[in-house]
């Protein structure tokens, strides 16, 4: 990955901040799943609480000119300003950016019970650990799948900035569990 482009959403009373990037980020899933993407990453480099107005999507030049043609923004472009693809500057730092998933849930115990892998008398004390789990402060988005129309959120994690590069694949969110993004 030597290149970039930067996206930054400019909501306004129509759309809200939030609304947009949700909006753009489950475009950006569906056309890394078109492209079969595993060599593109995103970034938020604005990520604090909230993830910020700062999309930032890495990958080559060529990659990134494959992506852009296919005008994957649609009608969103105009909540938008894309800049031109960029050279990832020397000596940036890199971070892993991944998906973080709370392993207890109400689907997760279904299951469970759906496969005899919990007792009936463990039951009461997995809800009661799963209800007393704190809400995590990891920035996320709410997004709809487009297989049943149903809403999750998906929460970020970010890593500690680091001095090497680890190659790897991405995901089609443009994540990844081992490969690093030059982070700027």
């Amino acid at each position: 990955m030597d290149s970039y482009i930067d996206i930054r959403i400019n909501p306004d009373a129509e759309m809200r901040q939030n609304i947009l990037l949700n909006k753009i980020f489950t475009k950006f899933h569906k056309v890394l799943c078109d492209l079969s993407a595993n060599d593109i990453g995103v970034s938020f480099p604005e990520a604090k609480v909230l993830l910020g107005r700062l999309i930032r999507i890495h990958a080559t030049a060529s990659r990134l000119q494959e992506l852009m043609a296919t005008k994957w923004l649609g009608g969103l472009v105009g909540y938008c300003d894309c800049s031109d693809i960029k050279s990832i500057p020397n000596n940036t730092l890199h971070r892993r950016i991944s998906r973080w998933q709370h392993n207890m849930s109400g689907s997760h115990l279904r299951r469970l019970i759906k496969r005899g892998s919990i007792a009936d008398d463990e039951i009461k004390a997995y809800k009661a650990k799963m209800f007393a789990v704190q809400m995590t402060e990891l920035p996320f988005l709410e997004l709809e799948s487009n297989t049943n129309g149903n809403h999750h959120r998906r929460y970020f994690q970010m890593t500690e900035s680091q001095q090497e590069a680890i190659k790897g694949e991405f995901d089609y969110f443009g994540l990844s569990k081992t490969a690093t993004i030059a982070w700027f």
